[in-house]
């Protein structure tokens, strides 16, 4: 299985700063230590026509140009520099990479990603350019260009803040289907509607987010139906976690997994390519975050090594 890497590509922060960048280097360090099946690659550069695909050539413009005024970089959550601008370029680069390998072997990973506060004109919440929009929009164009058939795709969203940006980006796109499981009252306070929101309260449990989770799938697969999805992107998130600084819901770390076990399996049913991102994660131990995240990606091997019977391919 193949998963992309951006974490050479560290942006520098001022000390205290609570978005925890090391997170991605350890989960790097695990992934190689630990699953040797996965084939860990150095994410390319997302070119500027492929960031706007989902972004206005302006706000591209101004993120690698250096132009952010300070009020944007205080909504993003990062200043500006250098390697802020190539980090940001690398993650969307990782996706499109992922993206592509999913559609050829059934399951690939980005370890970073799931950047889904970036709506098209603007960055917000640690998040800059969005990486599924981007990827989504580019992996359409390049299937109707080798197959001239329509590539429809469905985003799972499981990060426990509302998937805001990814939601306006294609509010009014019929060929993506949104579908976010979030905490109701967490960040982004002022919500853009999905294609299907499932909201969840504070100190939500296994129990109800797993019930919740097959409730919000079974309807995404029936309004689907007709014109089912050739590509997934999975945002699996492991902020919901009970131990997550921003989470504020109660799931287990068994939850989380039984989670991701579901979600590969109902996509696996289908003969569905899947794009892994792993979104958000901000536990008071950032080895409980980076713990959660290589249980995703051992889940997500296990999915690849069991083959890939294409949807699209087979005409099922």
């Amino acid at each position: 299985m193949q998963a992309y890497t951006s974490d050479h590509f560290v942006l520098p922060l001022p000390a205290g700063h609570r978005f925890p960048m090391q997170k991605y280097a350890l989960l790097r360090n695990a992934v190689a230590h630990g699953l040797p099946a996965v084939r860990l690659c150095e994410a390319p550069a997302a070119s500027e026509g492929e960031l706007a695909l989902a972004h206005e050539p302006s706000y591209v413009s101004a993120v690698l140009e250096g132009w952010l005024s300070p009020a944007q970089q205080r909504e993003i959550g990062f200043p500006w520099s250098p390697a802020m601008a190539e980090r940001s370029r690398r993650s969307v680069g990782a996706s499109i990479a992922a993206a592509r390998a999913a559609l050829a072997e059934g399951v690939a990973a980005n370890l970073a990603g799931g950047t889904h506060h970036a709506n098209a004109a603007k960055g917000s919440g640690f998040c800059v350019f969005n990486d599924v929009a981007v990827a989504a929009r580019l992996m359409q164009a390049e299937w109707h260009r080798r197959h001239r058939q329509l590539l429809r795709v469905l985003v799972i969203d499981l990060d426990v803040h509302q998937g805001n940006g990814t939601a306006e980006i294609f509010a009014d796109d019929p060929t993506v289907f949104t579908f976010s499981v979030h905490g109701e009252r967490n960040f982004p306070f002022r919500k853009v509607a999905s294609d299907l929101d499932v909201e969840l309260p504070d100190g939500c449990d296994d129990e109800r987010y797993l019930e919740a989770l097959d409730a919000g799938l079974a309807q995404v697969w029936q309004r689907c139906q007709s014109a089912p999805p050739g590509l997934v992107f999975y945002l699996a998130g492991a902020d919901p976690h009970e131990g997550d600084r921003l989470g504020r819901l109660k799931v287990s770390a068994e939850g989380l997994a039984e989670r991701d076990r579901r979600v590969l399996e109902a996509l696996r049913l289908r003969g569905i390519p899947v794009a892994i991102s792993m979104a958000g994660g901000y536990g008071n131990d950032i080895d409980t975050t980076v713990a959660l995240q290589y249980r995703t990606l051992q889940l997500a091997l296990a999915r690849w090594q069991l083959g890939f019977i294409p949807a699209l391919a087979s005409g099922r």
